[in-house]
């Protein structure tokens, strides 16, 4: 198996097995498993099981920002595309695999012991902060309604996983119209 494949096939199968049952819960045996590789490759390609869990993250970022950006793309005005990552979130949470934010998942799990996993965490969530805010400033907000709209995003990932209530999304979806307006008119 070529590098860049069997590199491909850690991280495609430590995603999934780490999405749906936590990083601790899943052996490097394991792993190395799914992925169809040695242990001694794995470990070739990857010095350490913080470093996968890195990647992972690195990963599920991208794919973040492509469905965010996918999402906002089938709208015109900034108002439209701050709703639209409710639109996202609300078919996320009907997947058959939503677990929630994988993020705050690791966070939870590792952040205080593997630094890589907090400083993932912690970008992904300052960039889309970041991103949030550029789209409410673009509509005519102040920058604050930015991290209040995110809140909401974030409230509604939690809600939506431990609660199995996929219409947190839309639920936030109306708090963030609501804001916006409110914003907007003033």
């Amino acid at each position: 198996m070529e590098t860049d494949s069997a590199r491909k096939a850690v991280l495609d199968a430590a995603d999934e097995l780490f999405y749906s049952r936590g990083v601790q819960a899943v052996g490097m045996d394991e792993l190395r498993a799914a992925a169809g590789i040695s242990l001694k490759r794995m470990y070739a390609l990857f010095p350490s099981k913080a470093d996968i869990v890195a990647r992972v993250l690195e990963g599920r970022t991208a794919v973040w920002n492509e469905r965010i950006a996918a999402e906002a793309a089938k709208h015109h005005s900034p108002r439209e595309k701050v709703l639209s990552i409710f639109d996202f979130l609300d078919a996320w949470f009907r997947e058959d695999n939503f677990r929630g934010c994988a993020f705050i998942n690791s966070f939870g799990e590792l952040g205080a012991t593997m630094p890589a996993v907090a400083d993932a965490a912690h970008r992904h969530k300052r960039e889309f902060v970041e991103y949030v805010t550029e789209l409410a400033v673009e509509a005519g907000c102040p920058p604050r309604v930015g991290l209040q709209i995110a809140l909401l995003a974030e409230g509604a990932q939690t809600t939506a996983a431990i609660s199995e209530s996929p219409e947190s999304a839309s639920a936030a979806q109306e708090a963030a119209a609501v804001l916006l307006d409110m914003h907007v008119r003033n």
